[in-house]
């Protein structure tokens, strides 16, 4: 029952390449997420204080990650004062063992999920299997992504790659193997589709002992979880299972309710345009009453996984704000053709261009290819609830791939070579910097490159034959700034009408040095 993985995956341009050509999944793509930009736009304008309450965002989550020590430790002893109990992990592996063992602990086989971003990212659904133990998506989308034994490709709508006619061939093909079939003569129409999940999840909900789920949120004062969503599926996860195991990473914690506040506000319009979730689950610790909605018996596991390596870059930690909106990958022009299964990662798009190099390191070619995943075009930043500088962090992460050199990757010094192509790179910056340092030989390159254009080629040869494989060579003018400067400013040799214009400019300039 083990779906695809990322393992193995090529660097973002040729992973990106048959996404790229594929009409139906570009279709898809661009209706989704249009769809979703007009809504936001709409959902945002409605709030005169949105500048306001990004720059609170943002000034909360830096002071966060300031002293994330102290706030981590705060929490831990709040979860633990209300009757749950903290595991903490370095890594995707040792959260597995955690996760598995205390599955193992209960006596089940079985475990409902609530949608999860952590535990995409270390796995835990393959972990599971591995140890006979069967995880359940009870999200829709994720739902329709386990069926079809997939990848998630968005953030916030993981099968957003899939048309209707694709989720319903899925379901009647997938659903009886995991549970209650497909109804027959299932249609595409999206009510029929949702009743026909509604129906398959529930008897799950109904038997489910363990449930999982990861946060939006975590209250380090009060030890409280916070997950919102809009199917209603979440809760049922949360509130029926005898245990909840909630894996979270370390940058979700907020230090109190007041800071709380802020995000769920601009959450939910960032993400599905709406102006509060419909379903906001809070709980806090566990209760002892057979009868209250609430897990007996709760875990919190808390994850690093290369988080701390992250925050020790001061350009680059600013990613470890992300609240998990998805709002960047509905304005990329990259995403947009390119899909979400490029980015060999569970965060794909803009914040996966520079969270991801920095958790798993750029040893990979397809790390090391990422920052590069992007035209710069700062429409990421632009829209980003907690004022990410996406494109200051992805020139840096660039910077770090064409330098190499030493870096902490999961706790260790590591040295990251530079990337196969940067030797041409660097040996090229060095030129252009020797030629900008001696201006006689870029006037004597300019003048030459202009006499000579009708010869230039449209592709360059070697190694640069990457870079204009997509793009044609920029036209040679037919001369430099500098000769057209001095044909048409300069005194000598111009025609009259200049010569006048620069004695009135004089005459000006004189004018008011006098004043």
């Amino acid at each position: 029952m083990s779906g695809r993985t990322y393992l193995g995956m090529p660097a973002f341009p040729e992973a990106a390449a048959p996404a790229t050509r594929n009409t139906r999944l570009r279709g898809n793509l661009r209706h989704a997420t249009g769809t979703i930009r007009a809504k936001r736009a709409k959902a945002v304008a409605e709030l005169s204080d949105w500048d306001a309450l990004r720059a609170a965002g943002a000034a909360i989550k830096d002071r966060t990650l300031r002293h994330l020590d102290r706030y981590l430790e705060q929490l831990e002893e709040s979860v633990t004062a209300a009757g749950g109990t903290v595991h903490w992990a370095a890594d995707a592996a040792e959260a597995n063992r955690i996760v598995a063992g205390l599955v193992k602990a209960t006596g089940e086989r079985e475990v409902v999920k609530v949608k999860s971003m952590a535990t995409q990212e270390i796995g835990l659904n393959e972990a599971l299997e591995a140890e006979g133990i069967r995880a359940y998506e009870t999200d829709l989308a994720e739902l329709i992504v386990q069926l079809g034994r997939d990848l998630p490709s968005h953030i916030l709508v993981p099968a957003i790659h899939r048309n209707r006619g694709e989720i319903r061939d899925i379901f009647r093909e997938e659903m009886a193997r995991w549970g209650r079939p497909a109804p027959e003569g299932l249609s595409d129409d999206p009510a029929e589709l949702a009743e026909a999940a509604r129906l398959h999840l529930r008897e799950k909900f109904l038997r489910a002992k363990v449930g999982i789920s990861g946060a939006n949120f975590m209250v380090a004062e009060t030890g409280t979880l916070v997950v919102v969503e809009s199917e209603g599926n979440g809760r049922m996860c949360l509130t029926l299972p005898e245990t909840l195991i909630s894996v979270v990473g370390i940058e979700k914690v907020v230090p109190t309710w007041r800071d709380l506040e802020v995000f769920l506000q601009t959450l939910p319009r960032s993400s599905t345009a709406e102006r509060m979730n419909p379903y906001t689950s809070m709980w806090t610790g566990t209760t002892d009453s057979r009868t209250a909605d609430s897990p007996r018996v709760f875990h919190l596991v808390l994850l690093d996984n290369g988080r701390t390596d992250a925050l020790a870059d001061t350009v680059g930690r600013q990613a470890l704000r992300c609240i998990r909106c998805s709002a960047c990958l509905n304005v990329c022009p990259v995403y947009e053709r390119a899909g979400g299964h490029a980015y060999g990662s569970a965060y794909p798009g803009p914040i996966g261009a520079i969270l991801t190099p920095q958790l798993r390191g750029t040893a990979s070619e397809l790390d090391a290819s990422l920052p590069y995943a992007s035209s710069l075009c700062g429409a990421c930043y632009e829209v980003c609830p907690v004022a990410i500088d996406i494109p200051q962090v992805l020139v840096h992460l660039r910077e770090r791939v064409a330098e190499g050199g030493e870096v902490t990757v999961r706790g260790q010094r590591t040295t990251i070579r530079p990337a196969r192509g940067h030797a041409a790179e660097r040996a090229a910056m060095r030129a252009a910097r020797w030629a900008f340092d001696h201006p006689r030989a870029l006037q004597a390159g300019q003048r030459l490159a202009a006499r000579t254009r009708r010869l230039h080629p449209r592709r360059l040869p070697g190694p640069g034959s990457a870079w204009t494989a997509t793009r044609d060579l920029p036209a040679v003018p037919a001369e430099s700034f500098r000769d057209w400067w001095r044909r048409t400013r300069e005194p000598e040799g111009v025609p009259g009408r200049n010569r006048q214009g620069q004695g009135k400019v004089r005459k000006a300039r004189e004018e008011r040095d006098e004043r």
